[in-house]
């Protein structure tokens, strides 16, 4: 069907578009305007709606699961996730009855959810002022109930495969569960003065009757008995019938040809009073029995009270085929709706659908609702269902991958659009094995980084499945966004962490360049515990190194600090830009009462500060040269001094 996007004119300016992941980006076009040729189409968007003009064009964001954002919704989603897993997890190994009845009661499951978010949307109907909201809440009420019959009708015909005999009743459940309308006509008649007087009296007492309630219906009747005592044999009659009609049981206490030959000798009891006219008096009670005797004709007199084809294929299955066989259900279905439609009205999606199920079509079945239903989560958990069920496993599709995974990889990547229920997608592409991996890396990376907070958590997934390349790509994009943001401690824990030496570097170099700048280190925590990381790059080597010697001067232990900075120098871990200042460090060692640098240290500086004026000298002058010179000469002048001192104090040490 056609996507008409509200506000756009494909008639006035063609549109162009971009596909996404789960949603379309639709922008207008100046395309041909003033004669323009296709080379020479131009595109300006602004997003928003835009006044229309020539100097704007409109971008429109058209979703394709468009359910996922309806809050309400939410309960479907979140609670039917845990029932997912837990259907994954159970244990594969229980056999026969006990699989079955496990199978049985997560289908319960799902449908108590369904349910569940079903009156959760009703009541939201209820409350809302907006017409517009009270309309889109009553859409959805109306799908989610026609998703809970579909999906009960296959419980019972696909998972528990009831067989002839409880089908029935299983049927009869069915349909009391969701033709519901009876009840309000119920308790309008009971609560009145007087019910049987009511004129809604007959019509709750036939529908009890379509419906297979006959202990309400005889206690209705035995009412109309006591308010009329003219009919009171006929009363007696019809209600000895209805209790006395034979019902399949759900246990082994009887075999179908016994249940058979029961309902025959009723069924010709019920023929016989109305060959003999004993109700002749009184059309009601008349049709009762006409339709105990399974004449279509009379039940198709209480159209209106059935609402539904399918409603007349259970009632006329119980009155006149009560031991159907599932393979029988297809024929019986076909000719009620055909005698309950009559040509008047051609099928609704529902209908088609409930007859691909009453045919035992399941991938029919699934297909339609692929096509009827706004979003995956139906079809995917259904499909995921009858799968464990052992029935798809004959069905491959051709590109490769199952029914089941291809509907599951399409319901998740719906939820990786959500800004939150992205999570739920994960665990789905889980328990995809031949597809689930490539999904799950595709749609994470496009997972929008707004927080740490969201960072973390989606790297722990990815850290979780051994996804090596995207916990590098998230992490080098949180590095990239934190050094943006000058937070050059949260920028380096990041780039560590993805094991990124070339960003690593950089990130050094601007700490070092902080410090030149300002003369201190800012998030001394995490470079005081750098730990084996400071091994990722030379220069991440240098920052931890050159901190630990600013910590152990700090603590006045000198002769280590005087080592570990000639170290950085001598062993070239420091770069050749830093060398000014590392000696510039080095001279209130040089200084200090006690003697710090031995004579070979000294000449080791000595070395070192004149490696560092050639190079200046050869490649362009000191920047700020007179600042650079007082410097060097300061350096100079502290290093001969310091020398003379260790002379002499070696001397003395050797002459003593």
């Amino acid at each position: 069907p056609s996507q008409v996007v509200p506000g756009a004119d494909p008639s006035a300016r063609q549109l162009c578009f971009a596909w996404g992941p789960a949603e379309v980006l639709v922008c207008e076009t100046l395309f041909g305007r003033r004669g323009g040729s296709p080379s020479r189409a131009r595109v300006r968007c602004v997003a928003g709606s835009g006044d229309g003009g020539q100097s704007s064009s409109r971008v429109f964001v058209v979703r394709k699961d468009q359910d996922i954002y309806i809050q309400t919704l939410r309960k479907l989603f979140n609670e039917s996730h845990g029932i997912f897993i837990g259907l994954q997890r159970s244990e594969e190994e229980l056999a026969g009855k006990s699989r079955k009845a496990q199978l049985v009661q997560v289908s319960k499951n799902y449908r108590s959810v369904i349910r569940a978010c079903m009156e959760d949307m009703h009541q939201a109907a209820i409350s809302a002022r907006d017409p517009a909201l009270q309309s889109q809440y009553s859409t959805q009420v109306s799908i989610l109930s026609a998703m809970e019959l579909i999906w009960n009708l296959c419980e019972i015909l696909f998972v528990e495969a009831a067989a002839a005999g409880p089908l029935l009743l299983r049927l009869l459940d069915w349909v009391r569960l969701h033709i519901c309308d009876v009840d309000n006509m119920v308790r309008e008649v009971l609560s009145s003065e007087n019910p049987s007087k009511h004129e809604l009296f007959w019509n709750v007492v036939d529908v009890f009757v379509l419906q297979g309630r006959m202990d309400e219906a005889r206690h209705l009747l035995s009412k109309e008995a006591s308010a009329n005592p003219t009919s009171v044999n006929m009363y007696k009659i019809l209600d000895d019938l209805m209790k006395k009609m034979p019902m399949p049981s759900l246990g082994n206490t009887q075999t179908l040809t016994e249940m058979e030959l029961k309902w025959q000798h009723w069924h010709e009891e019920c023929q016989r009073y109305l060959q003999d006219g004993t109700f002749a008096s009184n059309s009601h009670m008349e049709s009762i029995c006409k339709i105990l005797l399974g004449d279509e004709d009379a039940i198709l007199e209480k159209k209106e009270l059935m609402t539904t084809w399918y409603h007349f294929l259970v009632t006329r299955l119980l009155y006149s085929h009560p031991t159907v066989k599932p393979m029988e259900l297809r024929f019986y279905a076909q000719s009620s709706m055909d005698l309950f439609l009559g040509g008047e009205s051609s099928p609704e999606p529902l209908d088609t659908i409930l007859m691909a199920a009453f045919e035992f079509e399941m991938h029919q079945v699934i297909k339609e609702c692929s096509i009827a239903l706004s979003n995956w989560w139906f079809v995917a958990h259904l499909t995921d269902l009858l799968d464990h069920c052992k029935l798809l496993q004959s069905h491959n599709l051709y590109f490769g991958s199952n029914m089941r995974e291809f509907l599951l990889l399409e319901y998740a990547s719906g939820l990786f659009s959500h800004h939150s229920l992205w999570q739920l997608g994960v665990d789905y592409f889980d328990h995809c094995p031949e597809y689930g991996r490539v999904y799950l890396e595709l749609h994470i990376e496009r997972i929008p980084l707004n927080t740490e907070q969201k960072a973390l958590k989606v790297l722990r997934i990815c850290e979780q499945r051994q996804m090596h390349e995207q916990v590098r790509s998230i992490c080098k994009i949180m590095a990239m966004k934190a050094l943006r943001n000058n937070r050059l401690g949260s920028a380096l824990s990041w780039s560590i962490r993805a094991k990124d030496a070339a960003f690593a570097t950089l990130i050094s170099d601007r700490f070092l360049k902080d410090y030149c700048e300002r003369g201190c280190f800012s998030d001394l925590d995490l470079i005081d515990n750098l730990g084996p990381s400071m091994l990722l790059s030379d220069r991440l080597t240098f920052l931890g190194k050159y901190r630990e010697f600013h910590r152990l001067y700090g603590e006045k232990r000198f002769s280590e600090a005087a080592r570990l900075l000639l170290m950085l120098m001598t062993a070239h871990i420091a770069p050749c830009s830093f060398w000014m200042t590392l000696l510039t460090d080095a001279l209130p060692l040089l200084e200090q009462r006690e003697v710090v640098f031995s004579a070979e240290q000294t000449y080791e500086l000595m070395r070192c500060l004149e490696d560092l004026t050639a190079q200046k000298s050869d490649k362009q002058k000191f920047q700020g040269e007179d600042v650079e010179t007082v410097k060097v000469e300061m350096l100079r002048l502290a290093l001969a001094r310091n020398l003379a001192r260790v002379i002499v104090k070696e001397g003395t040490l050797e002459g003593s």
